[in-house]
């Protein structure tokens, strides 16, 4: 079976690297609907915490630039036990992604990373969850780990009027009552926001026992986002106090909302439609086209996933955990 699909098959490389430089940052930085656990800065905080390695691929297919991967590894006994982990990847070029184009990709993926004892392979594929991607999945030894993975992204580029208008009614409702309600919404870089927001943050959810980043990576992301100034603290504040907050880091010419929180005050002042709303605007001032709003879980959190489907994005679904 594998060796018939090999034989009808795209040529697909993939040229690795252990020097980020090689892979061109330009370049990267491009590309469309970058996935937040493919960049650079991401990357850099989680292998640092946990003593991983980074390899960066660069993916041609068919003689064409197709897009980029990078993997974290770790290893004990000069790799005899091996772990890679490929999370949200590949970040594909203009015109890639199809199913001929990931079953190439899998096929080259494979090749450096054979199947064998001792080594465990986690990929969280970022590609449209289609019945042939699984199947093509399946077909290289991967194993489904749990559910598709869901998560909206909205278009920055567009207008104004037109962001506006493809919001919800209930949405444009919320945002036209907190923006009677004298908010001032102050950007930062850092400073006593940032310090307000992690503090509530990790309070609320150790509180409510919901998924989020942990204070330990937390620190680590803004640490490196801090870096190249792709951080953004937008605080909702009444009075002259802080309500409600978000943190927003920037990657290319994407953005990913990465945490926020709103006290009580703050959400009935609707603060944080008022928030997100102007942070469209911010983005737009970086020139970041795609935004994404995170993942939704369709069991849980049903909140949290309407008030993002509020916002009129597009919801992307990929096949999840794989391994």
């Amino acid at each position: 079976m594998k060796e018939k699909r090999a034989k009808n098959i795209l040529p697909c490389s993939i040229k690795w690297t252990s020097d980020s430089y090689q892979i061109g940052g330009d370049r990267f930085d491009s590309l469309p609907k970058n996935q937040l656990l493919q960049s650079l800065p991401y990357l850099r905080a989680v292998s640092k915490i946990n003593n991983y390695s980074i390899r960066y691929g660069v993916i041609d297919i068919n003689g064409e630039f197709a897009g980029v991967c990078s993997v974290l590894e770790t290893g004990l006994f000069k790799n005899v036990v091996h772990a890679v982990m490929l999370d949200q990847g590949p970040i594909w070029s203009e015109g890639f992604g199809s199913e001929a184009d990931f079953a190439a990709f899998l096929h080259a993926f494979r090749s450096e990373f054979p199947k064998r004892f001792g080594r465990r392979v986690r990929f969280i594929p970022n590609v449209k969850n289609t019945d042939g991607v699984r199947a093509a999945l399946r077909e290289y030894g991967f194993k489904p780990q749990g559910e598709a993975y869901k998560t909206i992204w909205l278009d920055c580029s567009q207008d104004e009027s037109a962001l506006r208008a493809q919001l919800k009614k209930k949405w444009r409702n919320s945002l036209a009552k907190a923006e009677k309600s004298n908010l001032d919404i102050v950007w930062s870089a850092g400073g006593p926001d940032l310090g307000w927001l992690v503090e509530n943050y990790i309070e609320d959810k150790s509180e409510k026992k919901y998924a989020g980043p942990s204070l330990k990576t937390l620190m680590a992301l803004i640490s490196e986002f801090s870096r190249g100034q792709n951080l953004m603290i937008g605080t909702a504040m009444l009075d002259g106090k802080p309500i409600a907050a978000i943190l927003i880091l920037i990657h290319g010419k994407s953005a990913t909302y990465q945490i926020g929180y709103s006290g009580k005050v703050g959400r009935e002042k609707c603060a944080h439609h008022l928030l997100l709303w102007d942070a469209l605007r911010k983005l737009k001032e970086r020139q970041v086209n795609d935004f994404d709003l995170g993942g939704i879980n369709e069991e849980g959190a049903k909140g949290v996933r309407d008030f993002k489907i509020g916002m009129g994005g597009e919801v992307f679904e990929s096949p999840g955990l794989w391994a």
